[in-house]
């Protein structure tokens, strides 16, 4: 079974791998969503996400990148 909106970290370990460099901060939430469903792990219903679990992702993100910058 595929990555799911509420896998947060693993979707932003994804992420991260998919966006090399890219800060989590300076995404939009309609480009997030876009990102999210377009890894190849992910298999949820793109219409089953809301704002805070796009949020919850943005922020899991955003410790990976900060963990990779060190």
């Amino acid at each position: 079974m595929g990555l799911r909106w509420d896998d947060a970290e693993d979707l932003a370990i994804g992420l991260a791998d998919a966006h090399e460099g890219v800060d989590p901060l300076t995404v939009r939430f309609t480009d997030l969503h876009r990102m999210v469903t377009e890894l190849a792990e992910f298999d949820d219903d793109p219409k089953t996400s809301t704002e805070g679990k796009l949020e919850a992702i943005q922020m899991a993100w955003l410790e990976e990148y900060r963990d990779r910058a060190e």
